[in-house]
């Protein structure tokens, strides 16, 4: 009888811990997710190119397969800590008319990852189509705003004497061409005024700027940027989103400091903040990372950067990235670059999208879904890494912005 006793006691103790354990905002691993066949599941989503759709998922969490890649060093010591919430986020939303939540969000979207957190908290963190807390997400052109960053920091040290300055001060293979006659201020805007082409269809600028830089036969990134070389508008005046203004921050960057991006983002940043794993940064042809995208993180270190950020620059105590830099950033410095002007909806900041409203909100983000929400005052940041099927202009793509909201109104409150 005593003996049963104990046996009882002590499954009813198992039950409540793993009860309390369930009851906590912790990773949940979904082996599918929506259209997971047209994403290859039958074939463990595989990567490979020509990039389809059947290999976005393996290209988009397993890049260093298909790419060459720098290490980006996590540095010594153990992972800051971060704590999970006693259950998951309750957050309701509405979207053309209908109330949804977060499980709803994820069986209708090809996101790969989705992770909220609350400064140090998570409130909910879900991987779809088998990915799991080791798979490194890239971040296509989330990695602009982190070269923004990177250049608050080289004027910080002096190594960048000022932003006025035009891109050939640093780059001398620029001079004489449009681009290296370029502020560095204007290239921070996405307003070079270069006449530039994005849109992706394979045959625009972009795709010649790509050719140049990832082809064996290519030019490498100097003289990629300085075939640009007509001036459609005066620096500054108008905003016009183009990887060219950042690809040239790129050689500016590296120019002034001296070292690579990964190199210096490693050291000035990343292995000050903790993270559980080394990141990796896309080099090209030549050996250079290309500025305007390619850095792969996981999802909780992706929500560590958001972190920083949301603390303007500052990490338990440290302050890493000036902070009148990140709020410089962060606001519109003039009026086409507020909300609602030339960017449509969003702002543009130091390579960083700006929400509308009163209140200071920012978003980085990637083609095909790739997209990290700080909310400063609150300090919410919420992490999305996906596989959308076209490169931008998805017709589902403003649901996540309503999703954001909601978690703003209810749970920002600082």
């Amino acid at each position: 009888m005593m003996q049963r006793a104990i046996r009882l006691a002590a499954s009813l103790a198992f039950l409540a811990l793993a009860a309390t354990a369930h009851a906590e905002a912790l990773p949940v691993f979904n082996p599918t997710g929506p259209d997971a066949a047209a994403y290859g599941r039958a074939d463990g989503y595989p990567a490979g190119y020509p990039q389809t759709q059947r290999t976005l998922i393996g290209n988009f969490s397993h890049y260093d397969s298909v790419s060459r890649t720098r290490p980006v060093p996590r540095g010594a010591g153990p992972a800051s800590h971060l704590t999970r919430a006693p259950a998951e986020i309750a957050l309701h939303y509405t979207y053309q008319g209908h109330s949804h939540d977060i499980a709803d969000y994820l069986s209708r979207h090809p996101a790969t990852g989705l992770l909220i957190l609350r400064d140090n908290v998570i409130l909910a963190e879900h991987y779809q189509y088998g990915r799991t807390d080791q798979d490194r997400f890239l971040s296509q052109s989330m990695a602009k705003t982190v070269v923004a960053m990177l250049v608050g920091i080289a004027v910080a040290e002096g190594r960048i004497r000022s932003i006025d300055d035009h891109a050939d001060a640093y780059v001398p293979s620029l001079a004489g061409s449009e681009i290296g006659a370029t502020p560095i201020r204007a290239l921070m805007h996405m307003a070079s005024g270069i006449a530039y082409r994005e849109v992706y269809d394979g045959h625009d600028d972009a795709a010649t700027l790509n050719t140049a830089i990832w082809s064996r036969n290519g030019t490498g990134a100097e003289a990629a940027v300085r075939q640009f070389n007509t001036r459609e508008a005066p620096p500054d005046t108008k905003w016009h989103y183009k990887g060219l203004d950042t690809e040239t921050l790129g050689l500016v960057l590296a120019a002034a400091t001296g070292q690579n991006l990964a190199t210096y983002f490693s050291t000035r940043i990343w292995s000050h903040i903790g993270p559980e794993h080394d990141a990796a940064w896309a080099i090209d042809a030549h050996g250079q990372e290309p500025a305007f995208c390619c850095l792969n993180l996981t999802l909780r270190d992706w929500g560590r950067l958001g972190r920083l950020l949301a603390h303007d620059g500052a990490w338990e105590g440290q302050q890493l990235i000036p902070k009148s830099w990140v709020i410089e950033a962060t606001t519109p410095a003039a009026p086409f670059l507020k909300p609602g002007a030339g960017a449509g909806y969003y702002g543009y900041g130091y390579q960083v999208w700006l929400l509308p409203g009163d209140r200071r909100q920012f978003t980085l983000i990637g083609i095909h879904g790739q997209m990290l929400y700080v909310d400063p005052a609150s300090k919410l940041v919420m992490v999305h890494t996906a596989v959308r099927p076209l490169p931008t202009r998805n017709p589902e793509a403003p649901e996540l912005g309503a999703l954001w909201r909601a978690l703003v109104a209810q749970h920002g409150t600082p």
